[in-house]
Order: structure tokens, then C-alpha cells, then sequence
């Protein structure tokens, strides 16, 4: 099954490597498009101001580039926080995507979006500064009634990238535990359609 994997505001950090090669190791093609050309950073404010100045139209644009050529044979996007928002919005717009698994962000959903039992799987930090609950309730009802088939697993006590090995929210156990859930997951998925 192919995947396209988008990076936080970080970057496309060391971590999104480990990432794509957990899921290589289970069997999936992985992409790691780079959408902010090279540059990463350390911090979250650092990584905000380059999404800042890149612009959301444009990082949006890049990845719609990067996702197109594959898309023919039906795409499993996922991502981290910003690069979960963005496999959000290629998702709900792609009408042969086969899934959708996000790692510490959401984003908006447009009205009148809707797809056929889309699969989701959503993975936050309970609670988590960049999603509150009250805007995960509103986006999980919003989620359903456009179709989609939504899982959402919380964990508490942990920061917002939690699964990110080099960053100070870092939490082995909750990183494990999403990699066991995220796996099953994408396994189901690939078992639907072959």
C-alpha cells in the first residue's frame, strides 16, 4: 500500500524518517515529501515561522504536487500536526484516498465534504494546547457526518509531538503504542482491497 507521509511544522526531521521506515518495515511504500525545501527547526516557534512565511496556500500546493503523481492507485495520506492538517485536506479532497492517518493534528473541514466510509485514525496528547477538546468533539461529529469512519485515540499526560524521538515532547511508551494501533490500522486497510 502507498503512503504519503507529511512532516510537522518542524520539518522533515530525522524523525519522519523513522517514521516512514517503521511503516516500510510492515510493507507500505512511503513518500516523504519535503514541503518546506530543505529547512527544519528545533523549536516550534521556528518551525511556525517558516510555515508562516512559506504561506498555507503554498505548502498546500506543494503537496497536492507531491501527492498527484501517485494518486491513481489510491493514496493512504497521513502526518504530523501541520502535516496531519495538510493529509487531512488531500484526503477529504481525493476521492480514491484509502485512508487517513493522523499523528497530532487535525484541520478544518470544509462544508459539504464527503466521502464512502473513509478510514481515520487520529493520535493526540490528551490534552494538547494545539487541540483542545472542545475543537476535537466539533471536528470528530463534523468527521462522521462527512463520511468518514473515525478512531480517535488520546494520550494523557504526554506533549503535542510525542512521537517525535529528537524533540523535547518525546514519550517512548505513547510512541510504541501509537505505532502498534497505527499499524493494525493501515493492516486493515490494505486487507479491504487485496
Amino acid at each position: 500500500m502507498e503512503i504519503m507521509l507529511f512532516h510537522s511544522a518542524l520539518g522533515l526531521r530525522p524523525a519522519v524518517h523513522e517514521a516512514a521506515d517503521r511503516l516500510r518495515a510492515a510493507g507500505h511504500s512511503v513518500r516523504v515529501p519535503d514541503l518546506y525545501d530543505g529547512q527544519t527547526a528545533t523549536t516550534m516557534d521556528e518551525g511556525l515561522a517558516i510555515k508562516e512565511k512559506t504561506g498555507a496556500d503554498e505548502l498546500l500546493r506543494r503537496a497536492v504536487a507531491a501527492a498527484a503523481p501517485h494518486s491513481d492507485g489510491g493514496l493512504v495520506y497521513a502526518g504530523f500536526s501541520l502535516g496531519g492538517a495538510i493529509a487531512q485536506n488531500l484526503a477529504l479532497g481525493d476521492e480514491r484516498a484509502r485512508g487517513l492517518l493522523l499523528l497530532h493534528g487535525t484541520s478544518d473541514i470544509a462544508d459539504g465534504a464527503a466521502v464512502d466510509d473513509l478510514p481515520v485514525q487520529l493520535h493526540v496528547a490528551d490534552p494538547d494546547v494545539f487541540e483542545p477538546h472542545d475543537w476535537l468533539t466539533a471536528w470528530y461529529l463534523r468527521m462522521r457526518s462527512a463520511g468518514a469512519d473515525v478512531e480517535v485515540f488520546r494520550y494523557p499526560g504526554v506533549g503535542h509531538l510525542y512521537t517525535d524521538s529528537g524533540f523535547t515532547d518525546y514519550d517512548e511508551a505513547a510512541t510504541e503504542e501509537t505505532w502498534q494501533l497505527a499499524t493494525a490500522f493501515l493492516a486493515d486497510i490494505a486487507g479491504e482491497r487485496h
